[in-house]
């Protein structure tokens, strides 16, 4: 990824920034010029709470280029609590425990080295949500 399109999209990757339509009220992940449930350009910005659960997932064994050093790993389709389903690797989680309707949070991580001069590259990934205890 080139530093000015990781500049660009630096909000959506690290605090899940989003979009609300000012016309259908529908909540637009990633951000785009046009609503894609009504086809109306106007929206203004909020951010997403991070929280939501595993609709589907899939371990990964045969990684694309560039991450062929995690390989194996889980990668999820989250159904946030806003509404938007979000395509995100699992983390802190072995992939034999996750499962469909799985509470998980977003976390901020290394998602890969990047050129000859070796950009890091942080974005979004989701772990279980962590239990807290009352005291």
């Amino acid at each position: 990824m080139s530093i000015p399109r990781n500049w660009r999209t630096r909000q959506q990757r690290y605090s899940l920034k989003a979009e609300v339509c000012d016309n259908c009220g529908k909540t637009i992940f990633p951000p785009r010029d046009v609503c894609p449930h009504c086809a109306r350009e106007r929206q203004h910005w909020t951010t997403l709470s991070g929280l939501g659960e595993v609709y589907s997932f899939t371990t990964m064994y045969n990684a694309p280029t560039g991450f062929e050093e995690y390989a194996p790993y889980t990668m999820a389709l989250v159904k946030l609590n806003e509404g938007p389903l979000v395509t995100a690797q699992l983390t802190d989680v072995d992939a034999g425990e996750v499962r469909i309707g799985m509470p998980v949070e977003m976390v901020t991580r290394k998602l890969m080295q990047d050129g000859d001069e070796g950009q890091i590259l942080y974005g979004y990934k989701f772990r279980p949500v962590l239990q807290r205890t009352s005291a």
